[in-house]
């Protein structure tokens, strides 16, 4: 039937009809139609069979004549595997963590190679199928917590040197909980709608126009380290958003910082020295200390790389265009350390008090540390976080650095403390350090201690 034909109230209703349909159509295509990782370097991107330049996959150069055991176990290092599928005080790469997500809580797998539990009889196939598709051995689909659209990118080579190494890891036997999902997140089979929008499912192809050293930081970040699955929003979807790249987002209940060049809340105003040391030892003088995710990745992945893919990382790091946040967080404030107890306006005094009994004698009145430069406040970007995201946090769950020993040692006081008064020393502690004085509630930190992964 023609508009014509429906009368001046029909053709208004089918107007009002129409327009919505059209601008939710409009907006959906264009939540699926981001760019991908690497389409901010608008370069020529080659097959690696059509690539002149030294090989950028595989594992570090200096691992070149390892045995395959070797070299998938440096991958599977890389790539992070152990934080995600070792439960605390479980077997290594049992599974059972716990995600809690907004929508219920998933567990991780078992990948060790036990018949029973694990993926002990999966073939060369079926484990491409999961890191390439993100789809199980026996058709299941996976969840993106599983970040197969970074591992997508992986070559078929390097993906089958992780399962040599995972096979010459000792089987364990464990079954992970049952995920408990609220409707509709718990019906798999979306997955593979989401899928076809948001998985390229292709192989990494480096960039002709670009030095070999920043194709190798590009396949470290995108590919093995998927650095994006923290550092940038997600969009109404939860696919990553690479329109906002790198620019920072929430994960796991703690604030994954804006690692652009922007010198308004990323890393442009550090140098390639401060972000190696970072990257390698979770510190940098004057930029703060890894706590939380980013010090589990220090310690059990990004400390365990030869130095020429640390600086990979670093030069490719260094290309990502910088995108502002001037609210997350504000920049690092390195103003003259306060010499002695200050009390903030708009504190009532106990975070003042908190700190004085619990805090000074290991961070000092000036931020600086005083047993041990790890304890630094100075400079970080968690107490420049107005939203005290990170700050709360460590002071609920503690800090415990495997890799820094004694020195890398927070206690947690999660336990010893009320909502109320982890709020309370949040907000002092921004505000005595910071540039901006945090405003946290009670609510605000009861409500960060149901999004940390238990």
């Amino acid at each position: 039937m023609s508009l014509a034909r429906l009368g001046p109230t029909g053709r208004l209703i089918a107007l009002c009809i129409a327009v919505p349909a059209a601008l939710v159509l409009m907006f959906l295509f264009w939540v699926v139609s981001g760019p991908g990782p690497l389409d901010f370097a608008r370069g020529k991107r080659v097959s690696l069979a059509d690539y002149k330049e030294a090989d950028p996959t595989g594992p570090a150069a200096e691992l070149d004549q390892a045995d395959l055991v070797v070299r998938g176990d440096y991958l599977a290092t890389v790539g992070d595997c152990a934080a995600c599928h070792t439960a605390p005080g479980g077997e290594p790469f049992a599974g059972g963590l716990a995600f809690r997500l907004p929508f219920g809580t998933l567990y991780s797998p078992n990948i060790t190679a036990d018949n029973e539990t694990g993926i002990g009889k999966w073939t060369d196939e079926d484990f491409l199928r999961a890191m390439h598709k993100g789809i199980s051995a026996d058709g299941t689909r996976l969840y993106p917590a599983f970040p197969f659209t970074a591992y997508t990118h992986l070559t078929d080579k390097d993906v089958l040197a992780i399962k040599a190494y995972l096979f010459s890891v000792q089987p364990a036997k464990n079954t992970p909980p049952e995920n408990s999902l609220a409707f509709p997140f718990n019906q798999r089979w979306l997955m593979s709608i989401w899928s076809f929008f948001f998985n390229p499912a292709e192989r990494f192809r480096p960039d002709a126009d670009r030095p070999p050293e920043w194709n190798r930081g590009a396949y470290l970040v995108e590919a093995l380290g998927h650095c994006g699955e923290c550092h940038t929003p997600r969009n109404l979807l939860q696919a990553v958003d690479n329109r906002s790249k790198f620019s920072g987002a929430v994960a796991a209940g703690w604030r994954a910082y804006n690692i652009t060049s922007s010198r308004q809340g990323g890393i442009g105003s550090w140098s390639d020295a401060e972000l190696a040391q970072y990257l390698a030892t979770g510190h940098a003088e004057g930029r703060g200390t890894a706590t939380g995710p980013m010090g589990e990745a220090v310690d059990l992945s990004l400390s365990y790389l030869f130095d020429s893919d640390i600086q990979a990382i670093v030069t490719y790091l260094r290309s990502i265009p910088a995108i502002d946040t001037p609210d997350f967080p504000a920049p690092p404030n390195k103003a003259e350390p306060i010499s002695g107890p200050r009390s903030v306006e708009g504190l009532d005094g106990t975070g003042e008090k908190l700190f004085a009994g619990a805090c000074a004698s290991c961070h000092s009145w000036d931020g600086a540390g005083a047993l041990t430069p790890y304890a630094s406040l100075l400079g970080s970007h968690a107490v420049n976080d107005h939203t005290a995201t990170n700050v709360a946090q460590v002071i609920v769950a503690g800090a415990h650095r495997d890799a820094l020993g004694a020195q890398g040692v927070m206690p947690s006081f999660g336990a010893a403390y009320s909502n109320v008064e982890i709020a309370a020393l949040a907000n002092y502690v921004t505000g005595h350090f910071g540039g901006v004085r945090s405003t946290l509630t009670a609510a605000d930190v009861a409500a960060l201690r149901e999004q940390v992964s238990k």
